[in-house]
């Protein structure tokens, strides 16, 4: 559906009218995407004959349109934050019905993509960044409040199927903004209220993938790596196999997580993903080539933090030291190791600052956070290791 000019206007309103006859949402929704661009020089609200509040939607998103076509983001954004105010009040009033889920779909979709563009603009003007994505998250939790309060009616006709696109887009939201407290009382949304719970496994797949990945981040950022790999996981195995970009995405956080946990990825996963800054990360943790690691992260430390997994890797340099402590442990075949040895391999590796002592404050630090089982003494500075399970499995633990 492709409208331009005058004669199409006639087009659409006649689409519009059959729509909202037939209640017909997807229809509708297709009018007000702006995938659909139209533009018209001179436009009131008289040249769209619907009944209100219809007309004074389609107005906003025709005032919007032409806005975006000019690349006037800021104005295109307010409209489309007028669309979504009245449309709220729309879907409000009507009871046991969800015809309007497609349309809600489309346009706050296409009010996110409108913030992102007139964040940029505003910046450039001496805003502050991010106060059109707050504007937007505002829109977002007006029409999240709308589908949520819609509790009583039954799973046909409820509003609830509108809730994970709209948390999902409230979580690009707040992780642009770095405001991750504000995801808990939209995960309760999902995880905890008896209602939506029932429903949760039925949103659609896309959704669902959208989902997990942004609650697989928060657990990451968080240290719970098992979360984070039972959620990113998913996120990964149940993607399109057709969307690459958005699969490497989702393994650029999910292969240092599940490193954390002591499984490393295969070569060729980093080759199909394109990504060639792991493969020195993953060599250096297995061998406990504490410079190789150190090196690797400097080197693409531009990579890791745009991509939010630099202190996630940083994390990595225990598991690198405990590899090399236990590679001395197996070539010395003994339970008692003299803390020189472990001093001696960091400085061969190129850490030459190291003396005794830290070399044995590094043992101890893994032995307190259960790296390693034993413990030191400080009499023959030795490392006495356990007979059973000296080095337990990382999932056991973290």
């Amino acid at each position: 559906m492709n409208f331009d000019g005058g004669n199409s206007l006639k087009k659409i309103v006649s689409t519009a009218k059959a729509a909202l006859e037939n209640d017909d949402g997807k229809d509708f929704a297709e009018i007000m995407s702006l995938n659909h661009p139209f533009s018209l020089k001179t436009l009131n609200i008289s040249q769209v004959p619907l009944d209100p509040p219809f007309d004074q939607i389609l107005y906003e998103h025709f005032q919007c349109s032409n806005a975006n076509i000019a690349n006037d983001y800021i104005t295109a954004f307010n409209h489309q934050c007028n669309v979504i105010q009245i449309f709220a009040r729309m879907f409000k009033t009507q009871k046991e019905d969800n015809w309007g889920l497609p349309m809600m779909s489309v346009i706050i979709k296409d009010m996110y993509s409108l913030a992102v563009k007139a964040d940029l603009v505003a910046v450039a003007n001496g805003e502050m960044a991010g106060s059109k994505i707050d504007a937007c998250a505002d829109m977002l939790m007006t029409v999240f409040r709308v589908c949520a309060s819609d509790s009583r009616t039954s799973i046909e006709y409820t509003k609830r199927w509108g809730l994970m696109p709209i948390i999902n887009l409230l979580f690009k939201c707040y992780f642009k903004t770095n405001k991750l407290n504000l995801c808990v009382p939209l995960i309760k949304a999902i995880e905890t209220n008896a209602a939506n719970k029932d429903i949760k496994d039925e949103f659609s797949i896309a959704d669902r993938v959208t989902y997990n990945y942004f609650i697989g981040m928060r657990h990451m950022f968080k240290n719970e790596f098992k979360g984070a790999d039972k959620c990113l996981s998913f996120a990964f195995n149940n993607c399109l196999r057709t969307s690459k970009s958005n699969k490497r995405k989702i393994l650029i956080c999910l292969i240092p997580v599940k490193m954390t946990l002591g499984i490393m990825p295969k070569v060729s996963i980093l080759n199909q993903y394109n990504l060639q800054e792991f493969k020195n990360v993953v060599e250096a943790v297995k061998c406990g080539n504490i410079k190789l690691l150190n090196d690797t992260i400097e080197k693409n430390a531009a990579f890791f933090i745009r991509a939010g997994i630099y202190l996630i890797l940083e994390k990595l340099k225990v598991i690198t030291l405990r590899n090399l402590f236990k590679k001395i442990y197996l070539i010395s075949g003994s339970h008692q190791i003299d803390v020189a040895r472990f001093q001696i391999a960091l400085n061969w590796l190129g850490l030459e600052d190291v003396d005794s002592d830290e070399a044995e404050c590094i043992l101890a630090n893994m032995i307190n956070d259960g790296y390693i089982k034993g413990y030191i003494s400080e009499q023959h500075k030795k490392i006495v290791v356990s007979k059973v399970s000296a080095f337990p499995k990382l999932s056991s633990f973290l």
